[in-house]
């Protein structure tokens, strides 16, 4: 008779190489569309519109991004985006932390009533005309507190922070109180030290919800020097198409080494690249913080 433990180790070595190899092709299924569009950045005018582009750039050049910085306005515009995307990310987890750590304490008096309210506000919102009247009115145009002000908290991730606060130890909060430390030394010495995974991954959500922002800046952001990356990048692409439609009968080597597909694909990895360098950076505290957060309570 065989050995049914070496039998069984066979069958779970072969288990594990199979996931393996199940997990790794769906993670190529996934990344492939982002590798697309990088080497099709990098590609002829000639290989993208023949269809030649897959795994390699064909007949490499890097016209689309001599054109998209040509002038200077990529860099100011990358500038601005940075800009609004760490204030606003400051600004967005000091008020979610300041509200979620009263609202995880049960002691708070009101605090469902606080919470009715709050939860109120995720069922109605206010739309887009009421807000731009409020800004206007407010005398905020062409201030990146048009950006900041209507969007300081995420009502959703103020309960996930909460959620994460009310599973932690009520035990050393009362000991820390019983030696005389006060509720602002409790959250600035114990509780925000506990809460590093929520705060990394809030701090990610808030910051690529920045970092993308565009329909905000479109509304209430009008000066060229002060538009952020994404309005930047979509009027250069309005503009290239339509200067390559205007030289379409030109033979000369920017209308042949440009096309509005190598254009958006540059504008595309212009874009993105950032966050894919940060996040590695917070991916252990990201994963840890999101499930602690929305599974305790």
């Amino acid at each position: 008779m065989g050995n049914p433990n070496r039998s069984r180790s066979i069958w779970s070595r072969l288990g594990t190489t199979a996931n393996f190899v199940v997990l790794g092709f769906l993670s190529l299924i996934a990344l492939y569309p982002f590798w697309y569009v990088l080497v099709s950045s990098f590609s002829s005018s000639r290989a993208i519109t023949a269809g030649e582009v897959s795994l390699w750039p064909v007949e490499f050049n890097a016209a689309a991004y001599f054109r998209l910085f040509d002038d200077g306005q990529l860099i100011v515009a990358m500038g601005n985006t940075i800009l609004v995307t760490l204030v606003g990310t400051l600004l967005n987890m000091a008020l979610t932390t300041l509200a979620a750590y009263p609202l995880s304490r049960r002691r708070l008096m009101g605090r469902n009533l606080l919470l009715l309210f709050i939860i109120f506000t995720m069922l109605f919102i206010a739309g887009v005309i009421p807000n731009f009247i409020l800004v206007k009115s407010l005398g905020l145009m062409d201030t990146y507190w048009s950006l900041w002000l209507p969007a300081l908290i995420s009502t959703y991730n103020m309960f996930v922070m909460k959620t994460f606060m009310e599973g932690l130890p009520e035990e050393i909060e009362e000991s820390a109180a019983i030696d005389g430390a006060g509720d602002w030394r409790i959250l600035a010495q114990i509780i925000l030290p506990l809460c590093k995974p929520i705060m990394a991954a809030l701090s990610l959500f808030y910051a690529v919800g920045w970092w993308n922002s565009y329909f905000n800046v479109l509304l209430y952001i009008t000066k060229s020097t002060q538009q952020t990356l994404t309005l930047k990048l979509y009027q250069m692409i309005l503009q290239v198409n339509q200067s390559l439609l205007n030289n379409s009968g030109s033979e000369g080597v920017e209308s042949v080494m440009l096309t509005p597909e190598g254009i958006k694909a540059a504008a595309i990895v212009i874009a993105v690249t950032p966050i894919l360098i940060v996040y590695p950076f917070l991916q252990k505290h990201f994963v840890k913080g999101v499930l602690i957060g929305s599974v305790k309570g």
